[in-house]
């Protein structure tokens, strides 16, 4: 089969009718896929939000198979990889449980290196690949490195990096290594690129879609605009002010349910005081941890499923469901609990213990104070070691204490945008009060605002954002 006839196959199995630049693009992954492609070349794929390009995906795996080759489907987080998996209609699992090989250590199953890409003509597609960061938290690996090295260990093995630069990048980055052609060709690798813009037509009566088009747009210009967001005609884009917002979370909650709904806003402060506030008013919990609370991871951790097959490990921001409180303690000023919690993105079940201290820190995670504390207490602590025990032995044993592995948790019902990346829920509420005016018009903002937007699947609400934005 040709490139021709199998870019043909490829819009064959698409639902629609496909647009001029989607025929452009699909025509560039039909070349990328041929015999005639050099083997260190990774094709970037850029993509608007309702652009469509997760069902031309979609549609490349299941056209593979014409031209003798097999599709695998990737995401830097366990939502994210469902998330891709029920849009692509095609198993997808995180890239650390793919790429790594998990062994027995000295402190249970953990990472020991890059497992054996056993592959032969493969097209590994990575979705949410503009939050992958050259580091991996809380591992001693390079995500970024380590997803190229074992790909392209395999033969004739393919790689397709999709995500959306418009989006906020990885902590600490001004811009998505994984997105980025230098950083790629720093690597030794040739890029092939493309650029899709222009929503489908089965989107043009969407709000959200149609607000995040603008912004998209908008911030490529210079001097960036202050951001407008438009409300009528479209059912799915509501405005509400603070003081309507109880009744507003309340119908939301009816409608969606409180697992497909989330509340995004900008500080991990301002995450507090939301979730705090809705527990009470809303949800009335009077106590702090109960029954059915959906709780978010804070930071990755390896220490709780190095016994289970089916989850690597639980990533900063995946959500999780308390199925049963055992028992809380306070130890060294840190309050834990033992509970059982249901991780959905990943469909088990598990034992852990949580920080219940790390739940209402204004910090990503733990507080920086707190977190010194709790090493030095679990370093020195003269019931595990003796006065004379060295240090190197000391950090090995800490390796398998369930206290200091103990996961960091934050509330799930408001979250930073970070924090939300990756996922999608039927209603989000977009905290726009008290934004500065200067930062309207920085990049910063936009992405902010384009990421928390893009969150949203059938409706957005933005709270108590500016008269002058509003048209």
């Amino acid at each position: 089969m040709d490139t021709l006839e199998f870019a043909e196959r490829i819009v064959e199995s698409l639902p629609f009718e496909p647009t001029h630049q989607q025929i452009e693009l699909i025509a560039a992954l039909a070349r990328y896929c041929s015999a005639g492609t050099p083997s260190d070349t990774v094709f970037v794929l850029n993509g608007y939000a309702g652009t469509g390009k997760t069902s031309v995906t979609g549609a490349l795996v299941k056209a593979l198979p014409a031209i003798g080759m097999r599709a695998v489907l990737l995401a830097p987080t366990g939502r994210a990889a469902k998330v891709l998996s029920a849009h692509a209609g095609h198993s997808a699992s995180t890239i650390h449980r793919r790429i790594y090989r998990h062994a027995s250590v000295a402190n249970g199953m953990g990472i020991t290196g890059v497992a054996e890409n056993r592959s032969a003509n493969t097209v590994f597609i990575v979705d949410e690949a503009s939050m992958i960061a050259a580091d991996s938290e809380g591992s001693p690996t390079n995500l970024l490195e380590d997803l190229i090295h074992y790909v392209f260990s395999g033969v004739n093995c393919r790689l397709i990096l999709s995500g959306d630069t418009a989006q906020l990048p990885p902590p600490g980055c001004s811009e998505s290594p994984a997105m980025s052609r230098d950083v790629l060709r720093s690597m030794g690798l040739r890029v092939w690129r493309a650029v899709i813009t222009k929503t489908v037509r089965q989107s043009s009566h969407s709000g959200i879609l149609y607000n995040a088009t603008r912004l998209r747009q908008w911030m490529v210009k210079d001097p960036v605009p202050r951001p407008r967001i438009t409300v009528r005609p479209f059912s799915d884009v509501n405005i509400t002010m603070g003081e309507d917002l109880q009744d507003a979370l309340d119908r939301a909650y009816a409608e969606f349910g409180v697992q497909d709904t989330l509340l995004i806003t900008r500080s991990n402060r301002r995450a507090v005081q939301f979730n705090l506030a809705i527990r009470s008013s809303i949800l009335d919990y009077e106590t702090e941890l109960v029954k059915g609370e959906q709780i978010m991871i804070a930071k990755n951790n390896y220490f709780w499923t190095r016994e289970i097959k089916e989850v690597d490990f639980i990533a900063n921001g995946d959500i999780a469901t308390v199925v049963h409180v055992y028992g809380t303690e306070t130890r060294d000023a840190i309050r834990y609990a033992d509970v059982r919690l249901l991780l959905p993105d990943h469909g088990v079940a598990l034992d852990a213990k949580i920080m219940l201290s790390s739940m209402t820190s204004e910090a990503p995670a733990l507080d920086a104070d707190l977190q010194r504390r709790h090493f030095e207490s679990a370093i020195n602590d003269p019931e595990k070691f003796a006065p004379d025990t060295p240090y190197p032995q000391r950090l090995a044993r800490l390796k398998t204490d369930p206290y200091f592995n103990a996961l960091q948790v934050k509330y799930a019902y408001a979250v930073t945008c970070h924090k939300a990346q990756g996922g999608q829920w039927g209603a989000v509420f977009v905290d726009m009060g008290m934004v500065q005016p200067e930062a309207l018009t920085s990049l910063d903002f936009y992405r902010w605002l384009y990421t928390a937007t893009t969150r949203a699947v059938k409706q957005v609400t933005y709270i108590s954002p500016g008269d002058d934005i509003i048209q």
